[in-house]
C-alpha cells in the first residue's frame, strides 16, 4: 500500500475507503492504536486475510488494513463492534450529561402539558386560518 489513502473530500465520517489503485480492495484506517489492535485481533479470529500498513497524514499516524471487498460485510460488522466497544460519551461529565437530559425531557413534558391544556386556543386559531 504505497499510494496515499487520503482523499480531498474526506470528511472523516467513515474509516474506510476504496483502495486507491485496486478497486477489489477496501482500506480501513485507524488513528487509534487500540482500535487497530482490536480490529486486527477480530480479523485473525475470523481468519480473514488482510494486508497491514501505516501512513502519516494530517500530522497523524494511521494504521491501515487492506481487505478484499468480498469480505466487506464481515469486516464492516467487526468495524462497528470495535467502534462500539471503544466509544466515548459526547458529554463526558456525568453530572452535566444527566442534567442536560433531564432539562430536555422536562421541556418536552411541559410543552406537551401546555398543548393538552389549551385546546380552546387551537380551535380558535384553526377557525381564523380557515375563515381568513
Amino acid at each position: 500500500m504505497d499510494s496515499k489513502v487520503e482523499n480531498i473530500v474526506d470528511l472523516g465520517l467513515v474509516n474506510y475507503v476504496r483502495h486507491p489503485t485496486d478497486p477489489n480492495y477496501v482500506v480501513y484506517r485507524f488513528a487509534d492504536e487500540k482500535r487497530a489492535t482490536d480490529f486486527e485481533r477480530e480479523l485473525k479470529a475470523l481468519k480473514i486475510w488482510y494486508e497491514k500498513g501505516e501512513e502519516e497524514a494530517r500530522q497523524k499516524n494511521y494504521i491501515l488494513f487492506g481487505i478484499h471487498k468480498r469480505n466487506f460485510e464481515r469486516t464492516q460488522r467487526i468495524n462497528y463492534a470495535v467502534e462500539a466497544s471503544n466509544r466515548n460519551f459526547l458529554i463526558r461529565n456525568r453530572v452535566f450529561r444527566y442534567s442536560l437530559l433531564l432539562i430536555s425531557i422536562g421541556t418536552v413534558v411541559l410543552a406537551f402539558i401546555g398543548y393538552c391544556t389549551r385546546p380552546d386556543q387551537l380551535k380558535t386559531k384553526a377557525h381564523i386560518e380557515i375563515d381568513g
